[in-house]
């Protein structure tokens, strides 16, 4: 189960301001967090190995091994590899797992035994027995007539921590718990400005369009109000993705009944998250490690604010916090 982002990001804030030590802002938060994700992410690879050297214990919770186990089970995942030999591993691939062909085990060899294998026809790969070489993030297969049908299970990467806000009347932010998406359309973005006055048979529509022509949006939702014979409101309802602003979206009768007249969404910057301050993501690490990621941010947010108290209690507290997990 996930951290929430806003719960973290008033906790630090609390704590700060609480001794008027400072302020971070929702950039330096972002920065910070996804870099504390990643620390806490790779220890729990070195806490697994090191875990792995004692005596397992049979309880039923406190079974470290099976314990740090599950926080990397989060990250656990499998994709398709792209390209024809060599192939390029799914984008968000963190360490790799186990490769296949047409659901055979890939046996994983070092470039120097290539030559080794090859020569022998007892070891000589086939497609029945395959095997690959890993570098510069790619797999070779052999034998090369395998140009298709390559998949992978892996630890894929966290996803960046994002503290998304709107800006109030007074300057203020204000958060935004919506689900961030890079390319995707900003929930609730009304655009009842495009279609004041224009006429539809009464009801509520719900619908699901992709850019008109050569653009690249896919999978905007929509609803759709329409009373009095007139649209009273139009929202976008699902974000989609790989929107980018000067993609055009066209409606007409097909989607809204009885419409008077088709009209264009022109989609601009202020429509897409990943060009707008808006959307969150949550801290992806189990909620076991919240008080090991405020005591974390608050140790980097002692750095940012120039504040050697907070550094130096926040890092003793941290390696207390430690020493207690592996004792």
């Amino acid at each position: 189960m996930a951290v929430n982002v806003d719960t973290i990001y008033k906790t630090v804030l609390l704590i700060l301001n609480k001794e008027q030590r400072g302020y971070i802002t929702p950039n330096e938060f972002n920065k910070i967090s996804t870099q504390v994700q990643l620390e806490i992410f790779e220890n729990y690879f070195e806490d697994l190995n090191q875990q792995l050297r004692v005596p397992e214990n049979e309880s039923e919770y406190g079974n470290r091994v099976k314990n740090v186990d599950n926080d990397i089970s989060i990250f656990k995942t499998s994709g398709a590899c792209s390209g024809s030999n060599p192939f390029t591993q799914p984008t968000d691939l963190h360490r790799i797992g186990t490769p296949t062909y047409n659901d055979i085990e890939i046996q994983r060899v070092q470039q120097n035994d290539v030559l080794y294998v090859n020569k022998s026809p007892l070891t000589k790969p086939t497609l029945d027995y395959p095997i690959y070489t890993y570098e510069n993030d790619q797999l070779t297969v052999y034998p090369d007539d395998v140009t298709s049908g390559v998949a992978t299970t892996y630890i894929r990467k966290p996803a960046d921590v994002r503290w998304g806000f709107t800006t109030g009347t007074q300057g203020q932010y204000i958060f935004d718990s919506s689900l961030y998406v890079e390319t995707g359309l900003i929930l609730n973005t009304s655009f009842l400005n495009l279609v004041t006055g224009l006429g539809a048979t009464n009801g509520s529509y719900n619908f699901t369009l992709n850019a008109d022509g050569a653009g690249s949006g896919i999978n905007a939702e929509f609803t759709v109000e329409v009373s009095g014979g007139v649209i009273t409101e139009i929202y976008i309802s699902g974000t989609g993705s790989g929107w980018v602003s000067g993609d055009e979206i066209t409606i007409t009768a097909v989607e809204i009944t009885g419409l008077s007249l088709p009209f264009t969404i022109t989609v601009d910057q202020t429509n897409i998250y990943g060009l707008t301050s808006q959307g969150s993501t949550n801290f992806e690490i189990d909620t076991t490690e919240q008080t090991e990621i405020v005591m974390n941010i608050l140790l980097y947010s002692g750095v940012v604010i120039r504040d050697p108290q907070i550094v130096q209690s926040a890092a003793q507290m941290i390696q207390q916090d430690k020493a207690n997990e592996k004792s």
